[in-house]
């Protein structure tokens, strides 16, 4: 069916497919039978969407004028916002879209800058938690094309095609909570999925192809959003379009948000990352630096990851100064050694704390993230290294034996970013497993204890979290809180000399130690300034049962996705 035809019956449809408009219209326009063969995209654009490898995340709405965070901040004191975070009152954020008229928008301007930082797809916030449309909804009122509005324009028309003709794959975030509409989690509940379903068919049948829905769904269930009857829809309009895992449904790839993701070759997964620390424009906000921007780009390719970026454009349209700039950084960077990233897939080499590996045909990567480090190790392949090189200039020593490869770079030739080697092979880097230098925690699973838990969640944030192996589950304390410790008990004792430690929102933690109990009280063996996102922390072998991550300076409530503890050979 052609996108006309789909145009044509969506404004058909419309009428009476949204809240407060519906009756019975949406069982007439269920998919056919056929559609629901399938609720995964075809494998073919699964593997051309892990091939564009970066993309924009853009997260807009009038509640840049208030530079809070986007939904979170309605009525924030109820969501346990910090007051850097801001606490907008509801009456007063429900009504920032009559002052919201960001008369400097430029979708060609937004599209280039986007190129210009070397990033092949978009992603637009048409609707967040705060309920507010970008889109000339026919569903509310509550838009960006109302009377009430000052702008008046239909601002996803114009984004979405402006980047089908700078060349940049388009898609849409859609958050299915909407904590404005009088129906959501009431008894009428059902009223809101007639409106959740035909917002979501107005996108994909009024706004050309799209190629990524990006649900956000805050952890709730299938039933919540009759996700199945969603997803058979969503396939009738756009059977080429990829649908990310926050809908209830597994979908066809994972979100890790604002961490790296696991090192995962057999399902795709993207990491969603903001470029400062909140998803909306914030003034004044601290900006990642080009290095950290870099390295969690590479991180997350070498992991066989998509890196979606945030920005948050300010209230008169425009992308910030201050993060174009960091965008065009990364794209000369990219500009030069892009064929280390775009097309790839991760490994066959686990990342670790000397950075990690990208291959594709019969040539591997090698990203060198450690300037200091004289040597790296890697475990043995079954193909041969027929040559290497330097992309990124001087040379390398790379020495191939049957117990494994060594790589040295001399330190004039090293990069501070990262310093590329490029081994060239003697067949397809893909036959080769990726391989695991497995670290396994004696910590996992033990029993944990904190000084704090944020609003006392223990099930969602308690100190369990960092000792049960899952990186997506994380301990964490509640706002303002600049001092912590976390322990674990190990049952028995244990000879250990490193801890693996990896830390949210890094880098928070500003000083700590690590404490072993050798039974008259904690012993400090070790201390350190930053934990980072993927901390490693070696010292001299300690024996002990309980052992103690002491935090002694933080600039806001630290988190942890993971502590492990690893025992001295």
């Amino acid at each position: 069916m052609s996108y006309t035809t789909l145009m044509f019956s969506s404004i058909f449809l419309m009428t009476s497919l949204c809240a407060g408009r519906l009756g019975n219209a949406l069982s007439a326009a269920e998919p056919t039978v056929a559609a629901k063969s399938s609720l995964r995209a075809p494998p073919e654009d699964v593997t051309r969407w892990r091939q564009l490898k970066f993309g924009m995340f853009i997260h807009w709405g009038p509640v840049s004028l208030q530079g809070t965070e986007i939904g979170w901040s309605r009525g924030g004191e109820r969501r346990g916002m910090g007051p850097s975070q801001g606490n907008v009152p509801v009456e007063v954020y429900d009504n920032l879209y009559k002052k919201f008229n960001p008369t400097r928008f430029d979708p060609k301007q937004w599209v280039q800058t986007a190129k210009d930082a070397g990033m092949r797809y978009m992603v637009l916030t048409t609707r967040h938690h705060d309920g507010f449309s970008l889109f000339d909804t026919q569903c509310s009122d509550y838009k960006i094309t109302s009377p009430e509005s000052p702008y008046g324009k239909d601002v996803v028309k114009m984004l979405s095609e402006a980047c089908r003709a700078g060349g940049l794959t388009w898609g849409v975030y859609y958050s299915q909570p909407d904590w404005h509409h009088p129906d959501y989690r009431t008894k009428n509940h059902k009223n809101f999925l007639k409106f959740l379903h035909g917002q979501v068919r107005e996108l994909l049948s009024n706004y050309g192809r799209t190629d990524v829905i990006w649900f956000d769904g805050l952890g709730g269930k299938a039933r919540d959003w009759d996700a199945e009857k969603l997803f058979q829809t969503i396939r009738s309009l756009q059977p080429q379009i990829l649908i990310n895992n926050r809908c209830g449904l597994p979908g066809d790839f994972d979100t890790p948000e604002q961490h790296i993701g696991n090192m995962q070759v057999d399902r795709p997964w993207e990491t969603c990352m903001t470029i400062g620390t909140q998803w909306a424009w914030k003034p004044g906000d601290n900006l990642k630096s080009l290095k950290t921007c870099l390295h969690v780009l590479i991180n997350t390719v070498g992991g066989d990851g998509n890196l979606l970026l945030n920005v948050g454009p300010m209230p008169d349209g425009r992308i910030e100064p201050r993060q174009a700039r960091r965008l065009k950084e990364m794209g000369d960077w990219l500009a030069k050694y892009g064929e280390s990233v775009y097309g790839t897939r991760g490994g066959p080499f686990w990342r670790g704390p000397w950075g990690a590996a990208t291959q594709k045909g019969d040539t591997i990567y090698l990203h060198l993230l450690d300037p200091k480090r004289d040597a790296v190790r890697l475990p043995p392949i079954p193909k041969k290294i027929l040559s290497h090189s330097v992309l990124t200039g001087g040379t390398a020593s790379v020495q191939q034996t049957p117990s494994g490869i060594e790589v040295s770079v001399p330190p004039e030739h090293r990069r501070e970013i990262d310093t590329i080697v490029v081994l060239k092979l003697d067949g397809p880097a893909a036959e080769i497993p990726v391989e695991q230098l497995r670290v396994r925690s004696v910590a996992k699973g033990k029993k944990a204890a904190a000084s704090n838990v944020f609003q006392r969640l223990a099930a969602q944030y308690g100190p369990q979290n960092a000792f049960d192996g899952n990186p997506q589950t994380r301990w964490a304390t509640d706002a303002g809180t600049h001092r912590a410790w976390l322990e674990v008990d190990l049952g028995d004792e244990a000879r250990v000399h490193r801890a693996v430690i990896a830390e949210a929102y890094a880098p928070r933690v500003q000083a700590f130690e690590i404490q072993a109990d050798q039974g008259d009280g904690w012993k400090t063996v070790y201390v350190g300034q930053e934990i980072g996102e993927d901390g490693d922390f070696q010292f001299p072998p300690v024996t002990a049962r309980r052992f103690r991550l002491n935090i002694l300076k933080a600039a806001e409530g630290p988190t942890l996705w993971e502590f492990g503890l690893i025992a001295a050979p």
